[in-house]
């Protein structure tokens, strides 16, 4: 009897706690958008602003979360249902909290929009620093074989050569996915076009006389001359910060093969690939879903030093993001093409919770 007993009482408890964690399930904090930056710097409000402050001074997101299993704590909005994370800076970091996140039986994110929303490198060849640029598609730009340039064949443009290939850019393109890894990602062309065309829409990106004076120095590259203006194109996402005119011609190149030329090389970043390599493996679960995965990059500096200098002494200058030639007026200018999107999606949820915006009919 005694025994029965115990197996009863042990039984009921199991039911009951069963019946608890169902409880908790269905009271997850629901999440509409959740914001990914890499990093900030200091405290997330009142001081030298990183990635992460003006999102958490303007969306508003006022509620901090702790978030032990990742790099830094959570920040929540309540009203808008937004979450902000600071993932930590590198591709590690980035795929190591964005999965961490996303398995977290906290918060509903069955029908979340995912927004990288980041500061980058800009090609000059294609646009201006303090640039906006949505991403189509990202390249990864760590898979592959190197040789140091002072070895490479006299006829070879770059040491760069694509896993199962034996020169640079050797045709045909591989396949893009493959056990060595995946060199690109296409994101959902209807959602990209429909978040560049509110944004640019209804955005207008401040200019001020450091960014007049930063452009006027790009006198060979037009588009590097122009005021800021948010925009498409591709990033190039490489865990090894890169700067100089040959490895730009590289970049350009590298994302021209794995697009098959359907992408230009506009911006240089770090943890793109990561991102969309964590959520996609997080999508065969149903964990996320990749048709409301955004990346939005905003240009801090440009890839090329200006006529007259190196790329050593362009290097010598930014060692770190504070000292990037445009980095305060980039993060303003992420912040404000961003939170377009963050607040029409969370202030509209009705339309948008089952509805991708941008879907095709």
């Amino acid at each position: 009897m005694i025994g029965n007993t115990a197996l009863a009482l042990c039984a009921s408890l199991a039911f009951a706690s069963l019946a608890h964690a169902e409880e908790r399930s269905r009271e997850r904090v629901p999440v509409r958008v959740v914001v990914v930056t890499a990093f900030e710097i200091g405290n997330d409000a009142g001081d030298t602003p990183g990635e992460f402050q003006n999102w958490v001074e303007n969306l508003p997101l006022p509620e901090v979360v702790p978030f032990p299993q990742g790099y830094h704590p959570l920040r929540y909005n309540p009203e808008k249902h937004v979450l902000g994370i600071v993932a930590g800076e590198g591709p590690a970091r980035m795929a190591s909290s964005v999965t961490a996140l996303a398995n977290d039986p906290r918060f509903d994110v069955t029908h979340a929009y995912w927004l990288l929303a980041g500061i980058a490198g800009i090609n000059p060849n294609v646009g201006s620093v303090a640039s906006a640029v949505w991403a189509p598609q990202v390249v990864d730009g760590d898979l592959g074989y190197e040789i140091d340039a002072r070895e490479i064949p006299p006829d070879w443009t770059t040491g760069y050569v694509p896993f199962g290939r034996t020169s640079p850019f050797q045709p045909p393109t591989p396949p893009v996915a493959t056990d060595s890894g995946a060199n690109a990602f296409t994101l959902n062309a209807g959602l990209v076009e429909w978040a560049y065309q509110l944004s640019s829409g209804t955005v207008q990106l401040p200019d001020d006389a450091n960014l007049q004076q930063l452009r006027a120095r790009y006198t060979n590259f037009p588009a590097a001359q122009r005021p800021p203006a948010i925009t498409k194109g591709a990033v190039l996402a490489s865990g090894t910060f890169w700067i100089g005119a040959l490895l730009n011609t590289w970049a350009e190149n590298w994302v021209n093969y794995w697009t098959s030329g359907l992408s230009v090389f506009t911006t240089t970043a770090e943890e793109d690939a990561a991102y969309m390599q964590a959520l996609t493996f997080l999508s065969q679960v149903q964990a996320a879903d990749l048709k409301r995965v955004m990346v939005l990059r905003g240009a801090s500096n440009y890839s090329v030093p200006p006529p007259g200098q190196t790329a050593a002494q362009l290097l010598a200058g930014e060692v770190d993001a504070t000292g990037y030639s445009g980095f305060i007026e980039s993060l303003s200018s992420t912040y404000l093409a961003g939170s377009a999107v963050v607040n029409e999606l969370s202030g509209n949820w009705r339309r948008y919770r089952d509805n991708v915006p941008g879907a095709q009919p």
